[in-house]
């Protein structure tokens, strides 16, 4: 017995070992074509793709206290009661045939009933099992998207990794379809693995007391054979999977990008080269899924030839064996038990019993091995998934990785170019209550540099006009002072974010009430909190002389699609609504005022200032001088001037440069006229 048991031992560790073999992919064998410097490829199931699992389940079940945990428990016991029924059942599938083969009436009966009380338990079992599947699939990918949404929500994540950082250009379907269908492979995957594996000891230990070891020594030898084979002629379905969610993700961006820039895209009549681009993405993931399906038809139908017809030949040959093969070492106890007391009856009971052990065991294998392609994509998956987290971590820290283009890109190929600015970074300090720039400089994020160091200083009630042309670093320079860009050197001294407000030439407007437009980003409890009733936002409304949007819309509960229902004017006054009601110390304000009239531009810039907010104005509009003390002027070729604004010395200045050079164009007019005259005259 003990030699038996050792046997059968040894069996299962060759199994599990050649199944590790089959998972385990070297890199040699997968060796990609064309790989850049310090990459690594993708969805590879080595050592990288353990330690992604390691991390993404250590998300999705946070601990062994908790609910994750004990539905995994729950799962496990479930997965071994059915197989325990399974054996069960096998069993009393062979006594109800020879029960029929001897013409016994009462206990073909008796059978049936035991059948039939073994279906309650069984359904119920597999019903349960199959709920408790779904279930952990939902808990994981409620985890996983908590946790991706707590570093993409935080510290304007979300802005940077589409903006700063060039690795992902599709975050949206990262967490959206990405998360979850790793979530529900990894559900799966437990179940697919688990059973399979459970099936296959417990009947190679019945079997392995009916049949006798050799002959299940020898089935073993011809299994682990051809799972071999299939090693070998196995496709790279990980990379496969990895390279179909990438370009899943780059038909939906050209979709999102179309959706995004749809008037602009009309104007210009652009719909042909728009067709075009999202054609070529699409037939390029149409080309993609054919290959990967005409592999699985090869593949499919190999595993399918071995798996039910190979292994359930080898396997009736074994069931036979101990009937026809008398002479055989293994068969020798069985064929002393057909001689002392056997018979017909008998033999059929245990051939049944011992055929459906061994289909039961062979279906167990196959699913093991049709696991193998689940693993593989459960890894392609994971990368993503990891590579995302990776990502919002590095973010997160300040590290981003950005393509360098023009004079960027040429200087950081310089050898004797320096240390790379984007690489540097500055201090910011929080003030009480003013803004200083001290040698800042103003760098996009693929390293232009727009202004060396930049250096001004403006306190409250030191209202300034930022002018100059476009690309000259504006819009730069408020989002470094917005936070959404990196300080590259310098010192940066300005009040809490709190203390600075953003409004755009095209405000946002949130998906909510008529309400939330206003008191964005602040909800309906931090209004209450402030103590604000919305009668103070219908006088704030009556200042913007936009107090009937109220009755018009339908009350301040109304939820409608802002974004269509208002017109441009209602929006940028909806904007200034929004600073008043939050009435912080700096306000940017960014040619937002070009779709209202001068009249409500003079209320929203008087009225802001009686509040006490300091105004950093961009816009070119000369009747925006005059509530402004200080300029701010860019020359566009990287340097700039910061000086005191006069509004009517400078309107003055202008309008004689103005005249000036009408008149100068006109004395080259009759230069030019001269000319023509004198050359006449000769």
């Amino acid at each position: 017995k003990n030699i038996r048991r050792s046997i059968v031992v040894l069996v299962c560790i060759g199994l599990i070992s050649r199944l590790r073999q089959m998972i385990k992919l070297t890199t040699s064998e997968r060796k990609p074509k064309d790989v850049k410097s310090g990459s690594r490829q993708k969805a590879q199931l080595d050592r990288q793709f353990f330690e992604n699992m390691r991390r993404l389940v250590g998300i999705a079940i946070p601990g062994l206290l908790s609910k994750e945990f004990g539905m995994l428990v729950a799962h496990t016991v479930l997965l071994i009661f059915r197989t325990f029924l399974s054996v069960v059942v096998a069993t009393l599938d062979g006594q109800i045939v020879s029960s029929l083969v001897r013409l016994q009436g009462r206990e073909f009966l008796v059978g049936i009933a035991k059948w039939m009380g073994m279906a309650v338990p069984a359904t119920l079992t597999n019903s349960l099992l199959g709920y408790v599947q779904t279930m952990l699939a939902i808990r994981f990918r409620q985890n996983l998207t908590e946790h991706v949404h707590a570093k993409y929500l935080a510290n304007n994540t979300y802005y940077a990794v589409g903006n700063l950082d060039d690795r992902i250009k599709n975050a949206d379907q990262l967490i959206a379809v990405d998360v979850a269908k790793f979530a529900s492979s990894l559900a799966e995957i437990y179940s697919n693995l688990a059973k399979p594996t459970l099936d296959a000891f417990v009947y190679n230990v019945q079997l392995a007391r009916s049949l006798g070891v050799e002959s299940l020594f020898g089935i073993m030898v011809i299994i682990q054979a051809s799972m071999g084979m299939l090693r070998v002629l196995t496709p790279p379905f990980g990379q496969l999977v990895a390279q179909e969610q990438r370009l899943e993700g780059d038909f939906y961006f050209a979709h999102s990008r179309l959706i995004e820039n749809a008037e602009e895209i009309a104007l210009y009549r652009g719909h042909e080269a728009e067709k075009r681009t999202i054609s070529r993405r699409y037939m390029r993931l149409v080309r993609h899924v054919n290959r990967v399906f005409r592999l699985n038809v090869f593949y499919g139908m190999l595993e399918d030839f071995v798996v039910k017809y190979f292994w359930g030949a080898a396997g009736l040959v074994a069931c036979a064996a101990p009937v026809f093969a008398e002479r055989l070492p293994g068969a020798q106890r069985a064929v002393a038990a057909v001689q002392g007391a056997s018979t017909f009856g008998d033999r059929t009971r245990d051939f049944i019993t011992n055929r459906r052990l061994l289909l039961s065991g062979s279906d167990a294998l196959g699913r093991m091995m049709y696991s193998y392609r689940e693993i593989v994509e459960l890894a392609g998956f994971a990368e993503r998934v990891t590579e995302l987290l990776t990502v919002l971590d590095d973010v997160n820290s300040g590290n981003y990785v950005k393509a360098r283009v023009g004079k960027s890109a040429e200087k950081s190929l310089e050898a004797d170019s320096g240390p790379d600015i984007i690489s540097q970074r500055g201090q910011v300090i929080e003030s009480a209550d003013d803004v200083e720039f001290i040698k800042v400089p103003i760098v996009s994020p693929n390293g232009d540099v727009l202004v060396e160091q930049l250096s001004f200083h403006v306190t409250p009630g030191r209202h300034l006009l930022i002018v100059g042309p476009n690309g000259c670093g504006k819009s730069s320079m408020f989002r470094i002072l917005g936070g959404l860009w990196p300080v590259y050197g310098g010192t940066l001294r300005k009040p809490s974010m709190s203390q600075i407000f953003y409004i755009p030439q095209r405000p946002y407007l949130p998906i909510g009430t008529l309400r939330d437009q206003i008191i964005y980003p602040d909800n309906a409890s931090d209004m209450a909190q402030k103590g604000i009733v919305d009668a103070e936002l219908l006088d704030i409304l009556r200042v913007m002389q936009l107090e009937t949007i109220v009755e018009r819309e339908g009350g301040w509960d109304a939820v409608k699609p802002w974004r269509d229902a208002l017109s441009g004017g209602d929006k940028q006054r909806i904007a200034m609504a929004r600073l008043f009601y939050h009435r912080p110390q700096y306000a940017i304000m960014d040619e937002c005022t070009s779709t209202v009239s001068m009249d409500v531009e003079k209320i929203m810039y008087t009225h802001a200032t009686k509040l006490g907010i300091t105004l950093l104005t961009v816009s070119h509009r000369q009747s925006l001088w005059q509530y402004h003390n200080y300029i701010l002027q860019y020359d566009g070729q990287g340097g700039y001037m910061f000086s005191k604004l006069d509004p009517n010395r400078r309107i003055a200045l202008m309008e004689e440069k103005q005249q000036i050079e009408q008149e100068l164009a006109l004395i080259r007019d009759m230069e030019a006229r001269l000319g023509e005259l004198e050359s006449q005259s000769v």
